[in-house]
């Protein structure tokens, strides 16, 4: 079974790695929206998580990126999408007996990065 659980947040970045005539090289902002996905069974209490859980772990990453600088945040020197949903993948805690499946962060409603892990490979 997978379970996602949504946030969102709101930061302003710059890509430093692109050329300097790419719009992006420049500071701008994005409404954020991050999608965590939890796999494992669904256990006697008819829950794979509780959301709430989710969401108590998840406070304090969304602490660190919430009306950020996300280039001064520590790991996010270069805050592409790719970045950032690794970066939350790294910080997020799966409770016993569950996975961290997936995370995906959006930049806007049509362009996202999904990261599911090293040892995940392309499912």
């Amino acid at each position: 079974m997978r379970i996602t659980q949504a946030f969102q947040f709101e930061a302003a970045h710059w890509l430093p790695r692109v050329p300097a005539t790419h719009k992006c090289a420049r500071m701008h902002g994005h409404s954020y929206r991050v999608e965590v996905t939890l796999a494992g069974p669904v256990r006697d209490d008819g829950m794979v998580v509780d959301f709430f859980d989710i969401e108590a772990d998840f406070a304090a990453i969304l602490d660190a990126l919430d009306h950020r600088l996300l280039n001064e945040v520590e790991g996010l020197s270069n805050p592409t999408a790719e970045t950032i949903a690794q970066w939350i993948h790294q910080r997020i805690r799966a409770p016993e007996g569950a996975v961290v499946f997936a995370v995906k962060v959006f930049e806007t409603p049509n362009s996202w990065a999904e990261y599911r892990g090293e040892a995940a490979g392309e499912r």
